[in-house]
């Protein structure tokens, strides 16, 4: 048996996006790893629900914002209480996308990752 265990997203900053997800998502830390000469970080956060988790790589040395393409690919999230976290992230102005008719929509990070908020069915 082989089963899902993390998605990793490189960002820019990482005490921004860390504040983000908290924020965001209600993601909090759950494991980190630096590299001894300081060149990495790797912080690992979960939904306290479920063991997968979204790895944060922070490298010291880069100071350019990641390409992300045309942002085809995205991370999403289950929620029981759309109309709570929608409002949530209309709050914080990060909804990028919505789509009614397949009630779902959008948010984007602080490096411009979208991950998809769905309800649970």
């Amino acid at each position: 048996m082989i089963k899902f265990d993390h998605y990793n997203f490189n960002v820019l900053d990482l005490e921004r996006s860390l504040k983000f997800y908290d924020e965001a998502l209600g993601l909090r830390p759950v494991r980190e790893k630096v590299a001894p000469d300081g060149s990495f970080r790797l912080v690992f956060l979960g939904d306290g629900e479920t063991d997968f988790k979204l790895e944060l790589t922070w490298l010291r040395d880069r100071t350019e914002p990641y390409n992300l393409g045309d942002c085809e690919y995205h991370l999403a999230l289950q929620t029981d209480d759309m109309a709570a976290w929608r409002a949530r992230h209309e709050a914080m102005g990060v909804v990028c996308w919505d789509n009614p008719d397949m009630g779902v929509y959008f948010i984007s990070d602080p490096d411009g990752y979208w991950i998809e908020i769905v309800p649970k069915r």
